[in-house]
């Protein structure tokens, strides 16, 4: 398993738009092959960046997912929403601890 780290800073009169886009999208996103987990976090002092963590059974998981329809409809969306260019990392979970 590994984790994708995409940041995302937005317009500050896109977000309520973009929450909104987010919250009908998140689902299927989660519920796309290989995607075990999926949050989306919010900056506490920069409160136009967010952050969104998935975890993917593999890195051909996420490969499928980033070129599926529903990647491009997803990203063509919510990068009109932008006012800087993001930033993504595919990272290794190397420990955790509940």
């Amino acid at each position: 398993m590994f984790v994708r780290i995409v940041k995302m800073s937005f317009e500050p009169s896109n977000i309520e738009t973009f929450l909104a886009y987010f919250e009908t999208k998140k689902q299927l996103i989660r519920d796309f092959d290989g995607c075990e987990f999926l949050e989306l976090y919010r900056d506490k002092k920069n409160t136009n960046i967010f952050f969104t963590y998935s975890y993917w059974k593999a890195e051909s998981d996420l490969e499928a997912y980033r070129n599926s329809e529903l990647f491009k409809t997803v990203w063509a969306t919510t990068k009109q929403f932008f006012n800087d260019k993001p930033e993504a990392w595919s990272v290794d979970k190397l420990v955790s601890l509940k």
